[in-house]
């Protein structure tokens, strides 16, 4: 649920580092959200970031999930490439099953599955890639939600297969009218600004709509939001939009604990 004095999930992809490598404040950033996407290796991450971000996300009993990614390490996946339905299966099958062997050993289980970059924007708008990574996601484990772009082809396709999805908006992207996220190679695609951003943010939860980048008003119901990680400010901007969620009455808690309430 997400209007005024209800619930809502934040969410952030983390497990982003990869060998001496590192990226973000990953045990910073899971004191504020209530839902981890975890890198599986695809575009970020290792065997061993993803066994310490597993082990971090459990102690702060936050929800784990896989960010599945096309095979893009240098691209940091967001670089679009030209896979088949059945390649997509295959690979969201591959790291979920990844990530899943982690959970496991660490003695938690996964919550949810969310694409990345261009795999996501690419299911966002394409059907049968979309139907792939959900009949994915369910041939693995039918209890594991999909997480996808508000009013996307990813969401439909979720609840076509009989998915539990979460819909999810972002705090610090900017708008097409078509409630498409304004591609990052564009200038201005990201909100520098923490208060426009936070402002947006509340815009969505509380009133179902966000400005697109044209100014024409686009309706979008969120289930989560998500803030990234990996920018020099992505904590203390976490923290300012979790603070602002809660002075309005707006709770944030991950959507199987929602229901597990209901």
């Amino acid at each position: 649920m997400t209007r005024a004095g209800k619930t809502i999930d934040l969410n952030s992809d983390l497990g982003e580092s990869f060998g001496a490598w590192r990226m973000g404040d990953d045990e910073a950033l899971l004191a504020v959200v209530s839902s981890a996407n975890i890198a599986c290796g695809f575009h970020a991450g290792d065997p061993d970031i993803m066994r310490r971000t597993v082990a971090l996300a459990a102690r702060h009993g936050v929800a784990i999930g896989a960010h599945v990614s096309l095979p893009d390490l240098q691209g940091f996946g967001r670089r679009e490439m030209a896979v088949s339905p059945d390649e997509a299966y295959a690979m969201t099958l591959y790291q979920v099953g990844a990530l899943h062997g982690f959970a496991q050993a660490a003695g938690t289980r996964l919550r949810h599955v969310k694409p990345h970059g261009a795999l996501y924007n690419m299911a966002a708008r394409d059907r049968r890639l979309a139907e792939a990574i959900a009949h994915a996601v369910r041939d693995f484990d039918p209890s594991l939600r999909l997480f996808g772009l508000a009013g996307s082809a990813l969401v439909e396709a979720g609840r076509a297969a009989g998915l539990a999805v979460a819909a999810e908006a972002f705090a610090d992207r900017r708008y097409r009218a078509d409630g498409s996220l304004q591609p990052r190679r564009e200038a201005d695609a990201v909100i520098a600004e923490s208060d426009e951003a936070i402002a947006q943010a509340m815009a969505m939860v509380r009133e179902g709509r966000v400005r697109a980048v044209d100014g024409e008003i686009v309706e979008l119901r969120a289930d989560s939001l998500c803030v990234h990680g990996d920018g020099a400010h992505a904590v203390a901007f976490a923290r300012q939009l979790r603070a602002a969620l809660q002075a309005a009455d707006i709770a944030v808690a991950a959507p199987h604990a929602m229901e597990d309430a209901a």
